[in-house]
């Protein structure tokens, strides 16, 4: 899973996400998910979260099954 479906992300998942300043280098910052910050079903970059220890981003993958 990719993380664009807002179906498939709910707090408490783990997730890598891609965060604001580092979106050129597509370095991935790994952690668990705490909100859902984008309302929309869909997001063609991915859905924003805020993980647990605080960063903000949009999901480039899902970790757990």
């Amino acid at each position: 899973m990719d993380g664009r479906n807002r179906k498939d992300i709910y707090p408490g998942l783990e997730v890598g996400i891609i965060l604001k300043k580092d979106q050129r280098s597509g370095n991935i910052t790994y952690g668990v998910v705490k909100d859902l910050l984008t309302s929309s079903a869909f997001h063609s970059r991915g859905i924003k979260v805020r993980l647990e220890d605080g960063p903000v981003g949009r999901v480039a993958e899902i970790t757990e099954d």
